[in-house]
Formats: C-alpha cells, sequence, structure tokens
C-alpha cells in the first residue's frame, strides 16, 4: 500500500523549509521510524521518519528544494522488500538487536555519527538510560595504544603570493537567517556608544 511522506506541520511564525538530507534512496527498505529526510526551517532541522516497514517508493522533492507545511515529499511502499546488499542486510539484523537496549536521543545521534562513535560504547546518564548530548560530548575512548614512530611532516608547497584556494560552501537557513537579522539590526539602530561620568 503506497503512502504519502508529507513535512511535518511547521509552527505559525515558520512559512516554509528546505531539504537537507535524505538517509534514504529511491528502493531502498527502510525499518518503521527509521530517518528518511532532514527538513531544515529557520529555527529547527526537523527529522522525518517511516511510518512503517517497507520501501522508499519515489522522491519528490530533492535535496536543495523548499517545502512548506505539510507537503508531499516522497511516497512509500508499506512492506515491499528493498533492494539491500548482502552486507546491509547483514547490518540491519545487528543494528536492531543493538539498538533495541539502548535509547538515544536524536542529538546524541547525529553527534555520534560525526565522530564514528559506536553507541554501544556510552554509558547514559538521561532518564531511563537515555544517551543524551552531553554523555557523547563528555565520551572518552579506551586508551588505544601510542604510535612507536612520529610520522614525517607533510612537506610544505610554496604557493604563489597571489593564488588562494578557496571554497564556496552555501549557508544553511539557520544562517541566513542570522545574518539578515544582523543587517537588519545595522541598518535600523543608531550604532554609537555612550559614556557618562559621574563623580
Amino acid at each position: 500500500m503506497s503512502t504519502e511522506i508529507k513535512a511535518p506541520t511547521f509552527p505559525e511564525s515558520v512559512a516554509d523549509g528546505s531539504i537537507a538530507t535524505w538517509h534514504k534512496q529511491v528502493g531502498e527498505a527502510v525499518l518503521r521510524d527509521e530517518p528518511l529526510v532532514d527538513i531544515e526551517t529557520d529555527k529547527v532541522v526537523l527529522e522525518v521518519v517511516a511510518p512503517a516497514d517497507g520501501v522508499l517508493k519515489e522522491i519528490i522533492k530533492g535535496e536543495g528544494d523548499t517545502v512548506l507545511s505539510d507537503e508531499l515529499v516522497a511516497l512509500f511502499e508499506e512492506g515491499a522488500a528493498g533492494s539491500t546488499a548482502a552486507p546491509e542486510a547483514a547490518k540491519a539484523d545487528s543494528a536492531p538487536a543493538a539498538s533495541a537496549d539502548l535509547k538515544v536521543s536524536p542529538a546524541a545521534r547525529k553527534m555520534l555519527e560525526e565522530k564514528g562513535i559506536d553507541a554501544a560504547a556510552v554509558t547514559g546518564t538521561g532518564k531511563g538510560g537515555v544517551i543524551t548530548k552531553e554523555d557523547v560530548a563528555n565520551f572518552k575512548p579506551a586508551a588505544a595504544p601510542a604510535p612507536k614512530a612520529a610520522p614525517a611532516a607533510a612537506p610544505v608547497v610554496d604557493m604563489p603570493a597571489g593564488e588562494r584556494i578557496e571554497k564556496r560552501v552555501a549557508m544553511t537557513r539557520l544562517r541566513k537567517r542570522i545574518a539578515e537579522r544582523l543587517l537588519e539590526a545595522t541598518h535600523t539602530t543608531a550604532m554609537l556608544t555612550t559614556f557618562n561620568e559621574v563623580n
């Protein structure tokens, strides 16, 4: 049965959002409550999860596209078998068993993925043993064996004075909103400092 995946209902102060990241591609098998897509608004990144076990049938809005509240972003086929490779299937089988006992907050899950830390290695201090963002930030991995010899320093490449390596990176919606507000404040307020000395 085909199900519509829609953007969440945004708060009154948020007009629209944009697709930040698709975690699954068309034809991939998805488990219930597994993240499908991140939608970034001016204030927060919202995570849309799978309503049931099935397959992502069609992506209607690609990364970077603007979406409105409750707008259709994808089609989902419930109960269908997806195209997954054998290693992915083994990984999918072991992940639910490991994560069944572990409770991880969304912010902590993101930090775990960014740092490449296994959730089983972190001890949760949140309510009911939930792994929080602070737990991940304070996590100290087991001492790794010290390297026997320091690697040789990388050779320094002399670049001509006139050439610089530049890379343009698109601003996130949050950064763009901050820049707009700072510019607005610069234009609408008097930028001055007053000193009053009293004896």
